[in-house]
């Protein structure tokens, strides 16, 4: 019997759990609920290789060293990652998987889960998976709906109808209903046989691609196009730019969901939460006996019930409050109810107005050879701290308005400068003028630190002339 194809969905930016959360640097690829990050926690349901085939990641370009870095490290190495050239919403990220599962296997039924929920009970839904993949082979499009526990304003909900004959276990869908005020969520529980939608579905591709192409011929038309185009970038799948960017940006409910006769769903009851504010985080985290969960390296909470604090480095101390939210990064504070977390969005809109770098990037800034980060900045010079992956190096490159001093902390350095190569070690430097081509390399075992400073005229990332990359980024 044919496997089931995991599509893991990578592509959202996670704005409600701003300032963790980046654009560039989403909550799916933080460890926000385990040790490990949500993808890597997402991917590692699957591994069970007699149930499942090799997982799809569906993500986009500026996360997709970081997101294939970190499958790596859960021994993923051979996963297809699939790059989305513009966000378009769910449709087409699926529609997309689904395609490039049907090459592989004609009769491929695809699970889609999104890279950021949390599953406590994970036996408990790979049961409702092989219950209900009979159902998906017999045509239908299962989505997984949550039993809810309280009436939730945060989620959208699943109306159910009458149970299926062939599959008494699922049952057909009434209707999908839009996020309620809190009135009509506690209606909703009070009446029962609302269920919060997951976001999960469970199909073959081949009937998904049939039913996408009735109520949505535009989405499929596009998506095909940017399929047919694809071209392989080491281990990329990269979908072709202009036909993606041309097909409308919707879900898979509203492509599909709310239209097909065949759609079905089965109740979970699986400890699942969609962590999309930080209240939720706080709902599921280990607390103390005033119910305060702290996470983070420097976390002191005195007088104070309820809280959820975290810090990313810096020494946060709380005093004598109740329900709040308080997250500290490098750059930015946050501190907020527990009741208004899903307000942060207002924040995020503020930043993205004034065009806020907090926005969208950390002072760590990752990159496929390691990490930069951002030390002091002034008139006409920067300073960065390093930070390169053994066997790892940076393009070869030069820059037309800034010349660039590095000194090694930590490890060995090759680098290149027009013609030249030298090994640059401990304590010793090395300058870069400013249009030489040059390149920088950790030729050792372990990794290399260094601190640049640049001086100037202009000191953008943008100042950079790759010649030739390792990362194919030229």
């Amino acid at each position: 019997m044919t496997r089931i194809t995991p599509v893991v969905l990578s592509g959202g930016a996670g704005t409600r759990l701003w300032p963790l959360s980046r654009e560039q640097f989403p909550k799916q690829l933080l460890p926000l609920a385990s040790v490990r990050s949500m993808i890597q926690d997402t991917v590692l349901r699957f591994t069970d290789t007699v149930r499942f085939g090799s997982p799809i990641v569906v993500t986009n370009e500026e996360t997709r060293f970081t997101v294939a870095e970190q499958l790596r490290e859960i021994g993923f190495e051979q996963i297809s990652v699939v790059l989305e050239p513009v966000a378009r919403n769910t449709a087409p990220a699926v529609a997309a998987a689904a395609l490039l599962a049907l090459e592989a296997d004609p009769n491929a039924i695809i699970l889609v889960v999104p890279s950021d929920h949390v599953l406590a009970n994970l036996p408990a839904f790979l049961a409702l998976v092989d219950k209900t993949a009979a159902a998906a082979r017999d045509g239908y499009l299962v989505t997984f709906s949550i039993v809810p526990g309280r009436p939730e304003t945060g989620y959208g909900y699943i109306r159910r109808g009458a149970a299926l004959n062939s599959h008494p276990d699922l049952h057909a869908v009434a209707a999908f209903v839009e996020k309620p005020d809190a009135e009509r969520a506690a209606a909703f529980l009070a009446e029962g046989g609302y269920f919060w939608n997951s976001g999960m579905f469970l199909f073959s591709a081949a009937i998904f691609i049939d039913e996408l192409g009735r109520h949505a011929p535009e989405v499929l038309q596009a998506v095909r196009a940017a399929v047919t185009g694809k071209t392989v970038d080491h281990d990329f799948v990269r979908l072709e730019a202009e036909a993606f960017k041309t097909c409308p940006g919707i879900s898979v409910d509203y492509a599909v969901m709310e239209k097909t006769a065949r759609a079905a769903t089965i109740a979970c009851d699986v400890g699942w939460t969609d962590v999309g504010a930080w209240s939720e985080l706080w709902r599921i985290a280990d607390k103390d006996q005033c119910g305060n969960a702290l996470l983070g390296d420097d976390v002191v909470v005195e007088a104070s019930r309820n809280c959820y604090v975290r810090s990313e480095g810096m020494l946060t101390a709380v005093v004598g409050v109740e329900d709040l939210v308080v997250v500290v990064t490098d750059d930015a504070v946050l501190v907020t109810h527990r009741d208004r977390t899903q307000d942060v969005k207002l924040i995020v809109d503020r930043l993205r107005r004034e065009g806020r770098s907090e926005l969208t990037t950390h002072e760590r800034v990752y990159r496929p050879w390691g990490y930069y980060q951002t030390i002091h900045s002034g008139d006409r010079f920067q300073v960065k701290r390093l930070t390169i992956k053994p066997g790892a190096k940076l393009s070869l490159q030069k820059h037309y308005n800034r010349a660039e001093h590095w000194v090694v902390v930590n490890g060995t350095a090759l680098v290149t400068h027009d013609s030249k190569t030298q090994i640059v070690r401990e304590n010793e430097s090395v300058y870069i003028p400013i249009g030489t081509q040059h390149r920088l390399e950790n030729p050792g075992k372990v990794p290399l630190s260094l601190i640049e400073v640049q001086s100037g005229s202009y000191l953008g990332e943008d100042d950079i002339v790759r010649i030739e990359d390792t990362y194919g980024r030229i």
